[in-house]
């Protein structure tokens, strides 16, 4: 089996293809552009066609690779795309991603604002303060650039508190560098199935727009829906939605189910090290967490908690050989875990075992884990390590079938 690389970052003392081959050998993250790709276009025809998608592609497009998903996704319907620092909008831009790109982060000093402005990466901004600071660094550069300001409705992080919202756009409009790109906030609970404090958000940024309105101030361009308030309703799409765990296959809850059909985009392989059998009796890993009831085969498998696996999984997680369900045993270490392979005796050192992903009829996702972990999946995926290389794949979805992309 070959493989596509997804961004590779080969070591120049190493040929490229020498180094992919090693590489692979341990354990990898394949991702599957074309479930992003169908991902896109589901939510994409979710929406009025007003209403413009921006896809967050921050923290490594979620653990499934930046540059790779942000054509991907901008060529499925996405319009703008959404990053948490700096670097990473530099990262998409010397990739040659010439589409709006929007800072969710903060910016407080003028060098920063002198990198977004050569980047061309747009900034929200929080504060009059902020606007200050970035107005002032424009200028002296002679630039202007199209920058989003922030609300806070109730998320209590980032934003300006929605009740002076007049004031900050009066504030903007007097700084001639500054270009009102759109009005925002986020939502603490679109997840929850209880609406109640959604409700009250929502309300806060309806009040907000309707004193911008009052004051004869123009409104611009509104957002505040993530993923589950974009499954969620559609009143809450305005002009845009920013969406990025759905993107990836994953639903942002339970009962948010039903609104689409999508595709988990992201596995997770390892190959298998060693194999032994153990006398009943015999513990396993650090701790002796695990102690065998019987005589057991057991598997060691080249992945560990430095790569990304949560070692709060230990003893409670499975990994997947042809359709078969294995179970993890012992503490999950550093590099490597124990499987009792009692199921599948026959397996031997060079098979490949999937950690998340579909074998056969059997399928692990991200959720299984997070809900075992007592975490979210968001974690678990950007919890994926830079030593597991990432290849791209191609999935028939109705036949569970995967080939490499060619």
């Amino acid at each position: 089996m070959t493989v596509k690389p997804i961004d590779p970052q080969p070591t120049p003392r190493w040929p490229a293809r020498r180094l992919e081959q090693l590489s692979y050998q341990r354990a990898w993250v394949e991702v599957d552009q074309g479930a992003i790709a169908a991902n896109t276009r589901q939510i994409r025809q979710f929406l009025a066609p007003s209403c413009e998608l921006m896809a967050v592609v921050k923290a490594d497009a979620y653990g499934h690779g930046a540059v790779a998903i942000a054509s991907t996704v901008l060529g499925a319907g996405a319009t703008a795309l959404g990053v948490a620092t700096i670097p990473e909008g530099v990262r998409l831009r010397e990739a040659g991603i010439t589409a709006p790109i929007l800072l969710l982060g903060s910016i407080h000093s003028p060098d920063e604002v002198q990198a977004i402005a050569h980047w061309q990466i747009q900034p929200s901004l929080s504060t009059p303060k902020q606007a200050l600071i970035c107005a002032e660094a424009l200028d002296r550069l002679g630039q202007s650039l199209p920058v989003h300001l922030k609300l806070d409705t109730g998320m209590s992080r980032l934003g300006a508190p929605w009740q002076t919202a007049v004031e900050f756009l009066q504030l903007v409009h007097g700084l001639p560098s500054l270009q009102l790109a759109s009005l925002y906030s986020h939502f603490a609970t679109a997840d929850s199935p209880d609406r109640a404090p959604l409700q009250q958000q929502h309300a806060a940024f309806e009040q907000a727009i309707a004193q911008i309105q009052a004051e004869g101030l123009p409104v611009p361009k509104l957002h505040i829906a993530n993923s589950a308030a974009t499954l969620l309703d559609s009143s809450l799409h305005y002009d845009q939605v920013r969406v990025g765990l759905a993107l990836y296959g994953l639903y942002p809850a339970p009962h948010l189910g039903d609104r689409l059909s999508l595709y988990p985009a992201l596995s997770v392989k390892a190959r298998v090290t060693h194999v032994t059998t153990l006398p009943a009796g015999q513990g396993v890993s650090y701790g002796h967490r695990y102690v065998t009831q019987r005589e057991t085969p057991i598997a060691v498998v080249g992945i560990g908690y430095a790569d990304g696996v949560p070692r709060a999984l230990s003893n409670q997680m499975e990994v997947l050989y042809r359709g078969q369900r294995l179970p993890q045993i012992g503490a999950i270490t550093m590099d490597q875990m124990m499987i009792d392979i009692s199921a599948m005796p026959q397996l031997a050192p060079g098979d490949v075992v999937t950690l998340l992903g579909r074998s056969g009829s059997e399928q692990i996702t991200a959720d299984d884990w997070a809900d075992r972990a007592n975490t979210i999946s968001w974690e678990i995926l950007c919890g994926f390590k830079d030593r597991l290389p990432r290849f791209a794949v191609a999935a028939d979805w109705s036949s569970n079938q995967v080939t490499v992309r060619s």
